[in-house]
């Protein structure tokens, strides 16, 4: 089983991330978090085999959920992957360098959001 967490302050979009992971099998369960408050609450809770966090959020935004997530000895090797609306260049190395896994702009077709989580969590 293959836990993740989505991290999206947009509940439709965050239902929709969930309903895209769920088709690729039984074998992945989504846990959602609607700010990146709630996501630190649950990353002792459950051992995620991979977060996918948006950036704009209120409180805790995802850079620092992943600068969070990436200097914490248990939990830097969760592989994440970031979906957001900022789409330059600029946006995707800033993130890439914060120890992403990948990048994916809004919108996106589900395929693509399913060959990226495949991608990462089997390399």
């Amino acid at each position: 089983m293959k836990n993740i967490l989505v991290v999206e302050d947009s509940e439709s979009t965050r239902s929709m991330m969930k309903t895209i992971i769920e088709d690729l099998g039984e074998d992945y369960h989504v846990f959602e978090a609607g700010t990146g408050f709630e996501a630190l609450k649950l990353l002792p809770a459950e051992g995620f085999s991979l977060i996918i966090t948006d950036i704009n959020m209120p409180d805790i935004n995802g850079i620092e959920l992943i600068n969070f997530v990436k200097s914490t000895p248990q939990y830097k090797d969760i592989p994440v992957i970031i979906v957001s609306t900022e789409g330059s260049e600029e946006d995707k190395d800033r993130g890439l360098a914060l120890g992403a896994e990948a990048y994916i702009t809004k919108p996106f077709k589900p395929e693509e959001f399913q060959e990226k989580i495949r991608v990462v969590l089997n390399p």
